[in-house]
């Protein structure tokens, strides 16, 4: 297939543009495009432009709307000046922005997505067929809140939901024949609790305004959750600032639970750590917390809440053992792997000689 172009002026000198029957194929995109063949579709016909066109099975209604038409015009236009640089042109023109991940898969680019919805579903078409010629495995889509009118169009064709954020939808793509590789979205939660105990063997205690029926009245440790790119052993005096106001210095992880089907069908590992209170003076937190106080550690266990659950109880004896030095918790050790050559925390009980009592750092 041939195509011989005059002045770009020709274009413009067209009165009507006929796109009625123009149909496309991703297939036929990718063959034609990638092996260097000039290609344009049926535009008008003007003195000194000669355009052919053969396109194969329908895929495209081209015929949908007046920007659709425009969306053609333009993306051709680049050709009529006379310049023919294919692999430029295509990668341009006709394949989303994405960069390759170490998995054999792409992540689309959500900062450079086509402005217009046809454009983006007449180019995500075209992409998926040419990343399939390419060998590529999974394609990661992000939408910003902004573009969430593009969602029903990756639907269409073939994305899923992966997760979702304040501010965006994770979509994916699988392209191989073969069973679905993409990791699942995040499985777990984690939050922390803080057992901060004073020299005169006081526990620091608060009293949720929003908590189960079950729970009314129920003096507890500071809880919350974990943010995204937090330590557990910051996180947790974090929380207990926040709650509190009391300043903490974080000493050991004394044990943690594992329980499942908690929020929205996901995991959760709740960490209980052991603090030691910087400062005295509480100021509540009047949107979580209705109350805090610093609580004699024997009537904090005597509470009836604690002792008629198993959790608690064994908690609290874990507790009690540590401050007793028969039990020992697991330690804050930052080291750096070579695998990814990053800063992890490593929390592991530091302890070498059984015999000795443990001691809080």
């Amino acid at each position: 297939m041939e195509l011989k172009f005059v002045d770009y002026k020709a274009i413009s000198m067209c009165k009507s543009v006929d796109m009625k029957g123009m149909e496309f194929s991703s297939s036929f995109v990718d063959s034609k495009l990638m092996s260097g063949v000039n290609v344009a579709p049926k535009f008008c016909s003007c003195r000194g432009l000669l355009m052919k066109n053969s396109y194969s099975s329908a895929s495209y209604d081209a015929t949908r709307s007046v920007s659709e038409k425009n969306f053609l015009v333009d993306t051709f236009s680049d050709q009529i000046n006379g310049t023919n640089h294919t692999s430029l042109y295509f990668r341009d023109k006709w394949v989303l922005d994405a960069a390759d991940d170490e998995y054999g898969g792409v992540l689309i680019n959500p900062e450079r997505l086509p402005s217009n919805p046809d454009k983006f579903s007449f180019v995500l078409r075209a992409s998926l067929s040419h990343w399939k010629v390419k060998g590529k495995r999974g394609v990661w889509l992000k939408l910003p809140l902004e573009r969430c009118d593009l969602v029903p169009i990756a639907v269409k064709e073939g994305f899923q939901y992966h997760h979702a954020e304040r501010g965006y939808v994770m979509m994916t793509y699988w392209i191989p024949d073969e069973p679905y590789m993409l990791p699942s979205n995040a499985s777990h939660q984690v939050g922390v609790g803080g057992f901060v105990i004073n020299d005169k063997n006081e526990v620091l205690v608060v009293q949720e305004k929003h908590s189960a029926p079950a729970l009314s009245g129920l003096w507890k440790i500071p809880t919350g959750f974990i943010l995204e790119s937090e330590e557990i052993f910051t996180g947790v005096v974090r929380e207990v600032k926040e709650e509190t106001g009391i300043n903490t210095e974080f000493v050991e992880v004394m044990a943690f639970r594992h329980a499942h089907s908690v929020a929205f069908e996901k995991s959760d590992l709740f960490f209980v750590c052991l603090l030691r209170p910087l400062s005295k003076q509480i100021m509540v937190d009047d949107l979580e917390i209705q109350s805090a106080k610093w609580m004699p550690l024997i009537e904090f266990v005597e509470q009836p809440l604690i002792q008629g659950d198993d959790m608690f109880k064994k908690i609290i004896d874990i507790f009690i053992a540590r401050i007793g030095k028969r039990y020992c918790g697991l330690s804050v050790h930052q080291l750096v792997s070579k695998f990814d050559d990053k800063l992890s925390t490593l929390y592991f009980n530091t302890v070498d000689d059984p015999g000795f009592n443990c001691q809080a750092s």
